[in-house]
Order: structure tokens, then sequence, then C-alpha cells
């Protein structure tokens, strides 16, 4: 016959069950992974009528890719210093059934039209995925502008708001390449490996000056 714990030892025993699970939700609680930027980004949606968008920006939709000019610019928007996702898909119709979808770490990504599209599909401005890269892909050799895209995106844009934020009651800032424009952003020309930052209200403990084009 086992002989049963004297009520000391039971004693014991709860004192380090009770101190082991309380250290195991400390270490649980402590150790909660913290949203990364593109978990918490800011969603402002890309447009279900990508080409009545492209057009009413004045760009002219291709079949295809056009790559006889072919520049990246980069775009940052941050509002009180969290990242605004700029959308995958923006100028190009995801929906037609030759414009392929591709899946990196877990995010769409859109084009590689080859065949063409039966119907015109792509805009000569448009955005392949979420990193923020804007290409310009054109039979054309002549940049778009900064007016352009945020018509493709349906976004407001002009020299005193940004989407529904408006000066006075707003603080909005723009840079390029780290410098700060005081123009009209709809001006701002998206040429080769320029980096622009819209900043809304409180700003981001650093400001790019520099775009990733890896």
């Amino acid at each position: 016959m086992t002989a049963r714990p004297s009520k000391s030892r039971r004693f014991v025993f709860l004192v380090v069950l009770v101190a082991l699970a309380t250290g195991l939700v400390a270490c649980s609680s402590s150790s909660k992974p913290k949203a990364t930027a593109n978990a918490s980004a800011i969603m402002w949606p890309a447009p279900p009528d990508a080409m009545a968008r492209a057009r009413a920006a004045g760009l002219v939709p291709e079949t295809a890719e056009r790559l006889q000019y072919h520049v990246h610019s980069h775009l940052d928007v941050f509002v009180d210093g969290e990242p605004v996702t700029v959308p995958a898909g923006l100028g190009i119709d995801i929906t037609d059934p030759a414009v392929r979808t591709f899946v990196v770490d877990g995010q769409n990504q859109y084009g590689g039209i080859d065949p063409p599209c039966a119907r015109p599909c792509i805009s000569p401005l448009h955005t392949h995925d979420v990193s923020g890269i804007l290409h310009t892909e054109s039979a054309t050799r002549k940049n778009n502008t900064l007016g352009q895209l945020f018509i493709e995106w349906n976004v407001r844009l002009d020299a005193n708001c940004v989407n529904t934020y408006c000066k006075p009651a707003q603080s909005i800032a723009i840079y390029v390449d780290g410098t700060k424009f005081d123009g009209n952003p709809t001006t701002i020309a998206l040429s080769d490996h320029k980096e622009i930052a819209i900043v809304i209200g409180t700003p981001p403990a650093t400001v790019p000056t520099t775009g990733n084009f890896g």
C-alpha cells in the first residue's frame, strides 16, 4: 500500500504548481509577438473598376505589359506613424483570365500577362504587389504622375487633402527623396527610383529617403 503524502508535502506541491502556472502565463504574455507593420497596416483598398480608373487618369490601357519605357518609383504613406498599404493590382484588371496571380509570402501579386488579354487589362501605370513600388511600363517614353496613381487608386489627392485627411485640421507633409515638397503632390513625376513619402499627422520615427527596389 502506497503511503499518502503528508499535508505539508501536498501544500509545497500546490505552491510549486501555482508558481509554474504564473510563470507560464507571464512568459506567454511577454513573448506574444507584436503585430508587424504589414499586419497592422491601414488599408485603402484597390477599386474594382481598374480600367475605368486608368482611363479617368488619362492613361490608355494595354492588353499586356509594354516595356519600351520601364521605370520604378516608390510610395510610402503614413497616418500617425502607421503605414498605409499601397494595394497590389492598381491599374490591373485582376479578374481578366490572362492576368496571372502569384502568391509570394502570403500576398497576391499580379502580372506576367502572356499571351495578351483579349481586351485591355493593364494600365501603363500600375502596382504588381504591396511593396509600394509603382511601375511605369509603357510604349511611350513619358513619366506618369502621382496624381494619376491616386486617381487609379480612387483616393483623393490634392494640395490640401489625402483621402479624408485635409488641412488645416490635419497636418500633411510630402517628401521626395527625403526632402520636403511644398508644391501640389499630384504633379510629382514618377521617374526612376524616386522615393515619395506622404506623412499624415504624427510622423514615423524615420521618413524614408530611398525606396527598396530589390
